[in-house]
Order: structure tokens, then C-alpha cells, then sequence
């Protein structure tokens, strides 16, 4: 009898995890072909020469637009590759990659995570602006404080970078990009799967409350309700896809208000995948401090201000209460 009631609940989270999956297919399939398309016709040179006169204003070499044009369409490690061939053997400086990182953390996988918030309820002018602009300002607070620190400290940051690691470019062809993609998508489900699992195995021993009381201090700052708690968690560790994935569930489901699904989204816009892709731009040469430290309270006070912009610019009497906010 127990096991086949463990059993039928592991087809009941199959089918669950299948849902939440078959809904990111929805969205991240159409967003993956509209980017090969790009690529294919040459959308990422186009952009590349845009950007070459905001590299210059950060106090980076103008054909690295092509880098940062590369990472918006794509991701960051087409980025990374793209990076290898543009810069060579020519060296960077510490504060320039580290200012460089600092655009890509923010400012990546545009066609998709964007599509993937707009089903969540971000409009694509604000995903836009956010990822875009934020990346920008971003980068311009790490390099005024390389800045600072330099005149304090002369010589500060402008050592030459040490690289650690050098991708390997991916095959050409369709059918090596398919397979990719069908391998990436894949794993998506595994991972998917595996967070529902491990918020099953939280509930059943009353963990999950503990996350949430952990959380409730970050989450009041941030303005959102603590419904919105696995799914912060899950997009700040592995990706925004992840967590947003599961919010479209919880949003569907009722389990957290459309205000909090989407202050969620804009915090993992700025703030998301802070293992994988952070390893990968220290793997550059760039500082933990920064690109870590910097990013993390660059969010929490963006985010802080956008939860509280509304409310201050609403008259009270036309104030409309939360109903699916529980207080914290």
C-alpha cells in the first residue's frame, strides 16, 4: 500500500513538472528559432557596431559591443566564445573584464527570458529596459568604483587579467545547433522535475516554512509577498527559466498575486543564476566582489525602489489592498 501510494505520487509530479514544462516549450521554442534566425542574418554585427560607442563610454574597447550584442541575443557563453575571437591575444585589465562581466551578468538571453517573462506577466519594454539599462548602470557603478578605488589605491585594478579557462567555439550547422537545443531542453525537465521533487520532500517535513522565514526580511525590502519564496530562491541559484517556470504554475495556481509574480521576475532579471554564470565571467578574470557583491545590492535597492515607485505616486483612497499577499 505505501508503495503505491509513493508511486502515484511520483506520476502526480511527472505530470506536474510535464505541465510546467510543456508551458516553457510554449514560449522558449518560438524565442530559440526567432534567434537563429537573427544570428543567421547577421543581427548580431548589426548590434555589435550599435553598441561600440557605449563600450567607449564604460571605458572598454568598442569591438567588444559585438561580445555584449553576441550574450543579448544568445547567452553568455556564445558570449565567452564570441569574446576569444574578437579579443585574441590582446590582454584586458581586471577592471575591464570585470566591467564587461558586469554587462553580460545583466544583460543576456534577451529573445528568450524575455518571452518567458512576458508569459509571466513582464511586459517586453520593461524586460527591455530593466536588462538592458540595468546591465548599463550596472557596469557604470563597477567602473566608477574601479575608478575610486584606483585613485585611493594607485594602479588599482589595472593589472592584466588572468584567464582561466577558453571555451570550445560549437559545431556549425542546423543539425548540431538541434541537437543542442533538444539536449538543453532535456535537461530543463530533468531540472525541473528535480526542484519539484525537492519542494515536495521540504514540505513533508515542514522545511519549506523554515525557507520562508529565512527569507521574510530580503522579501519585505523587496516588496513582495512570501508566496513568492521557492521561486526567488530557485531563479537567484540555477536561472531565471527555472524559477520563472515554476512562478507561472504558482501564479496560475493562485498561490501568489500578479504584483508579486512580477517584482519576482524583475528581481531575477537583475539577479539570477549567480552560481553558473558568475563562475563563468571569474573564469575571465574578473572580481568576486564585484560582479557578485555589487550585483546582489545593486538589485535588492532597484527592485526596493520599483515595489515602492506605485505606492508613492497612488493617491490612498485609490489604493486597492493586496488580497493574496499574506503578511510576513
Amino acid at each position: 500500500m505505501l508503495l503505491s501510494r509513493f508511486f502515484i505520487a511520483l506520476w502526480r509530479l511527472f505530470v506536474d513538472a510535464l505541465g510546467v514544462f510543456v508551458t516553457l516549450l510554449k514560449v522558449m521554442v518560438p524565442a530559440l528559432l526567432v534567434v537563429k534566425v537573427l544570428e543567421m542574418v547577421g543581427a548580431t554585427q548589426w548590434v555589435g557596431v550599435a553598441l561600440g560607442p557605449l563600450m567607449e563610454l564604460l571605458g572598454l574597447p568598442p569591438e567588444l559591443g559585438i561580445v555584449w550584442a553576441a550574450t543579448l541575443l544568445t547567452n553568455i557563453f556564445t558570449g565567452l566564445v564570441v569574446f576569444f575571437e574578437v579579443t585574441g591575444d590582446a590582454s584586458l585589465s581586471v577592471t575591464q573584464v570585470t566591467v564587461l562581466g558586469a554587462l553580460l551578468l545583466i544583460g543576456h538571453s534577451l529573445p528568450v527570458e524575455g518571452a518567458v517573462a512576458k508569459r509571466a506577466g513582464v511586459p517586453w519594454w520593461a524586460t527591455i529596459v530593466l536588462r538592458v539599462g540595468g546591465a548599463l548602470v550596472f557596469a557604470a557603478l563597477v567602473n566608477w568604483s574601479y575608478r575610486l578605488l584606483g585613485a585611493r589605491w594607485l594602479g588599482y585594478g589595472q593589472q592584466a587579467a588572468e584567464l582561466a579557462w577558453r571555451p570550445e567555439p560549437p559545431a556549425d550547422g542546423v543539425g548540431h545547433w538541434l541537437v543542442g537545443q533538444l539536449s538543453t531542453l532535456g535537461l530543463i525537465f530533468v531540472i525541473i522535475f528535480a526542484l519539484m521533487a525537492l519542494l515536495e520532500v521540504l514540505r513533508f517535513f515542514n522545511l519549506e516554512r523554515l525557507v520562508h522565514l529565512a527569507l521574510s526580511p530580503l522579501l519585505r525590502l523587496l516588496g513582495i509577498g512570501r508566496g513568492a519564496a521557492n521561486v526567488t530562491v530557485i531563479g537567484v541559484t540555477l536561472g531565471l527559466s527555472y524559477g520563472a517556470g515554476l512562478l507561472i504554475r504558482d501564479l496560475n495556481a493562485g498561490v501568489m498575486s500578479r504584483r508579486d509574480a512580477i517584482l519576482a521576475l524583475c528581481f531575477l532579471g537583475l539577479c539570477h543564476s549567480v552560481i553558473e554564470d558568475t563562475l563563468l565571467i571569474l573564469l575571465l578574470g574578473a572580481e568576486l566582489w564585484a560582479v557578485l557583491g555589487v550585483r546582489i545590492v545593486f538589485s535588492i535597492v532597484v527592485i526596493a525602489l520599483i515595489a515602492r515607485w506605485p505606492q508613492q505616486q497612488r493617491p490612498a483612497s485609490r489604493r486597492r489592498p493586496e488580497v493574496n499577499n499574506p503578511p510576513l
